[in-house]
């Protein structure tokens, strides 16, 4: 359902991503873990079609993303950090604008947003203006939003921020339902545990490479630690870092 080929973004001297492919099928929840400014937020935004890559290619079910840009956003959903809403709107008002998009019919708007908005409490807010409504709760508008026309593949990027922890169990719980039922997660997060309770497979990124790959036993396994996530994580990080360092500094020979 995704599939990332030799994609690389670059921002001047900075390569950001650092020819990265990966593929995730259908039904899979999978995870992307790293340190800040490792690389995953800008592939989430090439991989949703905000940015346009360097090079290499972003698929959603088979679409390019680039080439085929309505056909692969049709399948798919993103929520990033910090959604981006029609302030002047209501959440109700949005949702119809939401479904509408995606070419949706009254009533299915109807249903699939009744439902989604019992699950996340949304039901005192319905008809108040977005603009006054906190940071949590905006984000589970944002979520109902994406969740409503039960797309293929459903991109988030640290949802769990200023979600509480209800709420928080709310999504992880329908997320999970949704795969079982075929559709691809792919999530980035700093929450390892979200990582270690939910993902079939993990990535980790860092300095823009994809550099371990697996599901958490075969991480263990590559970062030969046997323990927590975060253990294996910070084992494997920091192989890297230091692997980067030694070819920075490595001597030069002189020439005789």
């Amino acid at each position: 359902m995704i599939e990332l080929v030799q994609l690389v973004k670059r921002f001047g001297d900075l390569t950001a991503v650092n020819e990265l492919s990966l593929t995730v099928g259908r039904g899979e929840f999978f995870a992307v873990l790293g340190p800040n400014a490792a690389g995953k937020t800008t592939t989430i935004k090439m991989l949703s079609g905000l940015i346009k890559p360097s090079s290499g290619q972003a698929r959603i079910a088979g679409f390019d993303v680039q080439t085929q840009p309505m056909e692969a956003r049709r399948r798919m959903a993103y929520v990033p950090d910090f959604p981006f809403l029609y302030d002047k709107l209501t959440p109700a008002e949005f949702l119809r604008f939401t479904g509408q998009l995606f070419r949706m019919d009254e009533a299915a708007i109807v249903k699939g947003s009744h439902e989604l908005v019992a699950r996340f409490n949304l039901e005192a807010y319905l008809k108040k203006s977005i603009e006054g409504l906190s940071h949590g709760t905006r984000q589970r508008v944002a979520i109902v939003s994406a969740l409503l026309h039960d797309p293929e593949v459903i991109i988030l990027d640290e949802p769990m921020v200023g979600l509480d922890p209800h709420h928080a169990r709310v999504l992880k719980d329908i997320l999970k339902e949704k795969t079982r039922l075929g559709m691809t997660v792919f999530i980035s997060t700093h929450q390892l545990s979200v990582a270690e309770e939910m993902a079939d497979r993990i990535g980790i990124i860092h300095h823009g490479r994809l550099v371990a790959l697996g599901n958490k036993e075969e991480l263990r396994r590559q970062s030969g630690v046997d323990g927590a996530l975060e253990s294996v994580f910070l084992a494997l990080t920091m192989a890297e870092a230091n692997l980067l360092s030694d070819h920075t500094h490595a001597p030069t020979s002189k020439p005789q």
